[in-house]
């Protein structure tokens, strides 16, 4: 069964297993393991976007094709439910007519692009959607009376998507992971109060149920891309990745995959914008169609490593969660080396961007196929050095013909 699901495409690799394993895990019930608004919030843009870096990767990892157009589609998902939430009322069938248009328009203009690639190619390409992306974000902010302009727009979910709504009446039990962790640091010898502060009363509400459905999103469309790569389909893409010309002297029509592709990864990122639009509840420009946004899916998508489904997981979620809570960690480190000149100057809370960009150095250097395709090779190489060597005639090496 599990074969199946996983399109027989597995971690390979027991670190890589064991570190996924604690990422869908604190998933699945991190409304039950983390307390607070904070932790929620990360929790959900870990989904969103374990959703678009997965979409884009199926283009640049599998593909090679380099698009900076990908935040574009992602703000017409999120725009699009906004838009027809503030039009038609808080309601499902005013999201659904907001999704379904969203996904018309992105699939009309990621046609176009991908006809594009007809006549541009490489980095061409990659320049022509950059010019389309930053227009888009230009006419979204010029109407102000449609889109709000840079002030953005408020976005009113349904009663059944927010905290009034309580489908649970008792509360529900939690244990607080980082505050047990914290207490089993400084007072280890002090179990029972550790335990006993730990716990909390989760009022389950609607935000919850919009999370669960951001969850059930993300699996989906992991799953759905996890069988697509590994489906001839996929190989096509990979042949392309690696040889355009000789795909199609084996005759593929590389346009039409390489259309599909743009195709489906704007439709992806349509649907991750949408469910943006409704944890966030707050859509703007600068949070759905900023170049800075677009820099950040291909920063996750480089650590997590390209070319790999799960990559995408990784990577969203290590960037999200340095990019949240690395200030936090730096003012705990600056309790300890307050006083020291330079080191408390270096390890200041108002330096974090300085160590965020060290850490994504490091990652570089360590992991130069990403954080995936490295722990993959050192599995293989590990492999490789625990199996015995061939013995018999079969190891043999066959003697050369006479001439």
């Amino acid at each position: 069964m599990l074969r199946r699901i996983l399109s027989e495409d597995y971690p390979r690799s027991k670190p890589l297993t064991a570190l996924l394993l604690i990422i869908v895990v604190s998933l699945v019930l991190g409304p039950f393991l983390f307390d607070g608004i904070r932790a929620f919030t990360t929790l959900g843009m870990i989904c969103v976007f374990i959703m678009v870096v997965a979409a884009y990767d199926l283009m640049l990892g599998y593909t090679h094709i380099v698009s900076f157009a990908h935040t574009m589609f992602f703000g017409i998902g999120a725009y699009g439910v906004a838009m027809a939430i503030e039009s038609m009322g808080n309601s499902f069938g005013a999201i659904l007519v907001g999704l379904v248009g969203a996904l018309a328009i992105s699939f009309v203009l990621s046609l176009l692009l991908g006809l594009l690639s007809l006549r541009v190619k490489a980095i061409f390409f990659a320049l022509v959607t950059l010019a389309v992306a930053f227009a888009f974000l230009s006419l979204v902010t010029q109407l102000y009376h449609v889109t709000g302009g840079e002030d953005g727009m408020r976005v009113r979910v349904p009663r059944e998507l927010g905290p009034a709504f309580r489908p649970f009446e008792a509360p529900l039990p939690g244990i607080d992971i980082p505050t047990l962790l914290k207490g089993l640091l400084t007072q280890p010898w002090n179990l029972g109060q550790v335990w006993q502060e730990s716990q909390f009363d989760l009022r389950f509400n609607g935000r919850n149920v919009m999370y669960y459905v951001l969850v059930a999103m993300a699996t989906g469309v992991f799953l759905f891309l996890l069988r697509l790569v590994n489906s001839p389909f996929g190989r096509v893409l990979q042949a392309i990745r690696e040889n355009e010309f000789r795909a199609e002297a084996l005759g593929y029509r590389t346009v039409v995959y390489r259309t599909a592709v743009v195709i489906l990864a704007a439709l992806v990122a349509t649907l991750a914008g949408a469910g943006f639009a409704l944890i966030n509840r707050y859509v703007n420009p600068e949070n759905t169609l900023n170049f800075e946004l677009m820099v950040f899916i291909l920063l996750m998508c480089v650590i997590g490593g390209m070319g790999t489904v799960y990559g995408a997981v990784v990577g969203s979620t290590l960037f999200i969660l340095a990019q949240n809570y690395l200030q936090d960690l730096l003012k705990w480190v600056g309790q300890y080396t307050a006083g020291i000149p330079v080191v408390e100057n270096l390890l200041g809370a108002d330096h974090w961007l300085l160590w965020f960009g060290v850490l994504f150095v490091l990652s570089v250097y360590f992991f130069p196929a990403g954080v995936v395709g490295q722990l993959r090779i050192w599995s293989m190489r590990r492999r490789s050095r625990q199996s015995p060597p061939p013995s018999g005639p079969a190891a043999e090496p066959e003697p050369e013909p006479q001439t």
